[in-house]
């Protein structure tokens, strides 16, 4: 399984940036409010973050040694997937709520209710704790590099295998 792509993450971030401020910009052109999550989805988020770190410790702890229990290699590729799928989720949230924080700034003094403003802005820490987390746990997952005959696996992406 490769590692996640930063340039991937920006790429996603981008491109639901550019689709967030579109949307938001015909949206407020037609009278339709803001397509910004509320700041309960918060929560979920949380709940996701939490979960990802949980199961990411988990396989963290046998990667280190404490090897009491044996650890399942399809949970272990099951929380790789799930960390990579949060970073990812991560930068769509990122983007898409950027943009439309970027375009209700430029509507910032003629709007009563800022809501939006600070949900989409709120939405987006979330979508930078998520990539955060996911590239993390990422790092949980990765065996060090064996040691062959007194030298280092030489990859190229600079580690091991995955658990």
């Amino acid at each position: 399984m490769r590692t996640i792509r930063y340039r991937w993450l920006a790429v996603v971030a981008v491109v639901c940036g550019i689709a967030g401020w579109q949307v938001n910009a015909w949206a407020t052109r037609n009278g339709f409010p803001s397509p910004v999550l509320g700041f309960s989805a918060l929560l979920t988020l949380a709940f996701i973050v939490g979960f990802t770190l949980f199961l990411g410790l988990r396989v963290r702890r046998w990667r280190d040694g404490d090897r009491e229990k044996p650890l399942d290699p399809i949970a272990a590729a099951r929380t790789l997937v799930l960390a990579q799928a949060t970073a990812y989720a991560g930068a769509l949230l990122l983007g898409w709520h950027g943009g439309i924080f970027l375009d209700q700034l430029g509507l910032w003094e003629m709007r009563p209710n800022h809501a939006p403003t600070w949900a989409s802005l709120a939405m987006s820490a979330g979508g930078m704790v998520m990539i955060a987390t996911g590239l993390v746990v990422e790092r949980f997952c990765k065996l060090p590099p064996e040691d062959k005959d007194g030298r280092e696996d030489n990859m190229p992406d600079g580690g091991g295998e995955y658990a």
